[in-house]
């Protein structure tokens, strides 16, 4: 069985894509999104922080995260398949052509439905039966 995809999310580029609030509303959704697709994910920010571990989401701190998201792409495209969602030209250009790139604005179009009103805000957790947010809360802390 091949191993599940690995997604490389740039964390500011991403954050001020989607308007979160902050990197741990942006962290939340992600680790709920990664498990609910049976992938693993590395979320990346440029700067100080914690790096931890929500469920399959990997979250880690780097002085320069386009670096660290090259780098990773490098490690593990041999080995599997890699999509990184950056809607940066540099980290895009230098991720390799074995690994699928998707653009910010492009990944975030899984969470909204166009039969939304516009003004309205949508959060997946919005859309989702209080049963289903459960398991996806377990998953992403590493809970079955």
């Amino acid at each position: 069985m091949p191993e599940p995809t690995l997604y490389l999310f740039d964390g500011f580029n991403l954050l001020h894509a989607g308007g979160f609030g902050s990197p741990e509303e942006l962290r939340d959704l992600l680790a709920s999104w990664v498990a609910a697709q049976g992938a693993r994910g590395v979320l990346v920010f440029d700067g100080q922080g914690t790096n931890e571990r929500h469920g399959p989401l990997e979250v880690r701190w780097a002085k320069d995260a386009d670096a660290l998201l090259e780098r990773l792409a490098a490690e593990h495209r041999s080995t599997g398949e890699v999509a990184i969602v950056s809607s940066d030209a540099a980290v895009r250009s230098t991720a390799g052509i074995e690994v699928r790139k998707i653009a910010s604005q492009t990944f975030l179009g899984e969470f909204s439905r166009p039969s939304q009103p516009p003004s309205r805000r949508g959060d997946l957790r919005d859309r989702l039966d209080p049963e289903t947010l459960a398991r996806l809360d377990r998953l992403r802390r590493g809970e079955r």
